[in-house]
């Protein structure tokens, strides 16, 4: 397993459910940490946590629904003048369920690309060649197990258009040092998998991180968070080294 301590993460809907927990684990291996959320007063409270632990950590406003400020956003992270060497892609949203799939609008698949596809997209494109310049990155993108489900269409497909999009980049890293992978949380009790949802957030751990310390030989992979749940963080690394 790769040591990242002192490494910079850049977490992507860091203010609760997995991409807090994933902020939290990130810290505890030593990681300073870049959260965004759409408002930094959502994850004030999380980053003075994770200062308590003696990393440094810094809060980013931006809504993946509109590009420019997401653009503007990577701009003023490039301030800071250190090194991204990790990517945490977790934000997403399901706009809705449409039991009359037939009636979906077009606004779920304009709002659901726009968050879940093409944002995590441009943060990608930003990051992915000053780390092959550096020879060292991992990005890992959230994607979704949803599938036959007519009525979450934006959502599956904006998801699905993702998984494309990371293992066509992922053919072009060999050699590079650099990763980018995928990973399903699996139906998690989160805000956007809803009460009835089947698994704990924290079942998701270590899971949704594991693609942040793999070998840079595993490129394009999914890992799917649930067959890693229970895990230490060594062994779930070490598995995912090996599929």
């Amino acid at each position: 397993m790769i040591d990242l301590k002192g490494k910079w993460v850049l977490i992507t809907g860091a203010s609760r459910g997995l991409g807090r927990l994933a902020a939290i684990q990130m810290a505890e291996q030593g990681c300073n940490l870049i959260l965004q959320s759409r408002d930094v007063a959502h994850t004030a409270a999380l980053e003075e946590d994770v200062k308590k632990t003696g990393v440094q950590c810094r809060s980013f406003a931006a809504d993946l629904n509109d590009i420019p400020s997401v653009l503007a956003m990577l701009e003023e992270i490039d301030k800071l003048g250190v090194d991204v060497d990790v990517v945490l892609n977790n934000a997403g949203l399901q706009i809705a369920y449409r039991k009359e799939f037939c009636l979906t609008p077009p606004e779920d698949y304009v709002v659901s690309f726009n968050v879940n596809t093409i944002a995590p997209a441009m943060i990608c494109y930003h990051y992915l060649p000053k780390m092959i310049e550096r020879g060292f990155g991992r990005i890992v993108n959230t994607t979704s197990g949803i599938d036959k489900e007519p009525e979450q269409a934006g959502y599956s497909a904006a998801k699905a258009a993702l998984d494309k999009i990371t293992r066509d980049m992922a053919t072009k890293l060999g050699g590079t040092g650099v990763a980018i992978n995928l990973t399903d949380p699996g139906w998690c009790r989160t805000d956007l998998g809803g009460p009835n949802a089947p698994n704990s957030p924290e079942s998701a751990i270590p899971g949704v991180i594991v693609g942040a310390f793999v070998d840079d030989s595993v490129n394009g992979m999914i890992f799917r968070a649930q067959e890693f749940s229970g895990m230490s963080l060594s062994d779930a690394v070490s598995r995912a080294n090996n599929l």
